[in-house]
């Protein structure tokens, strides 16, 4: 793949596209892990943030710009990546969008914070690419001013998709709360 914007919008289709959708058609049924084990971890009120946490660790990871290049160059961790960040990305959503159980409310609050924090993170990292005076990433085929304007492209890709995706996404955790203010979020 030698356009980072398609890089990028391949990105966006996994985490603000493929994986909330995945989530949301597993939310509350047996294949959410909040469901499935209601007792664990997975179905604490701090796992949103958690998972919000994970997957920004794995976003920022993978466009370091070494493990970038190794993306971009191989094969096999263009898929190690592609993984990382859908896997990552259906974590992040099953948890804000998964049965909250007995921690209903608060795992929704928590989640819409998640949402709001991984808003932020992908509209940072979008800025970075879109705004950038220069090149970021030394590879791909395109040279000069058609490089920088790729770059920049795959950048506002990251901030339209991206944060608009996880934006709504916590807009909608935030109605939920505010439609039962006193009881559970179901």
């Amino acid at each position: 793949m030698s356009s980072f914007a398609m890089h990028m919008a391949v990105h966006m289709g996994l985490v603000a596209v493929l994986a909330p959708l995945l989530a949301a058609s597993m939310s509350g049924g047996r294949f959410d892990p909040a469901q499935r084990w209601p007792g664990s971890w997975l179905a604490a009120a701090w796992w949103p943030l958690a998972a919000s946490v994970l997957e920004f660790l794995v976003v920022w990871a993978w466009h370091a710009p070494v493990l970038h290049a190794l993306a971009r160059h191989h094969p096999g961790f263009l898929l190690l990546e592609q993984a990382g960040f859908l896997v990552t990305g259906w974590l992040l959503w099953i948890a804000v969008l998964g049965d909250g159980g007995p921690e209903g409310r608060a795992r929704t609050a928590a989640g819409a914070l998640a949402l709001l924090l991984t808003a932020t993170h992908m509209t940072l990292l979008g800025v970075l690419f879109a705004t950038a005076p220069r090149r970021l990433y030394a590879h791909g085929m395109a040279h000069g001013d058609a490089a920088l304007l790729d770059q920049q492209l795959g950048g506002v890709l990251m901030l339209a998709i991206g944060g608009t995706a996880y934006l709504a996404g916590a807009l909608v955790l935030l109605r939920r709360l505010l439609r039962h203010p006193g009881g559970t979020t179901a």
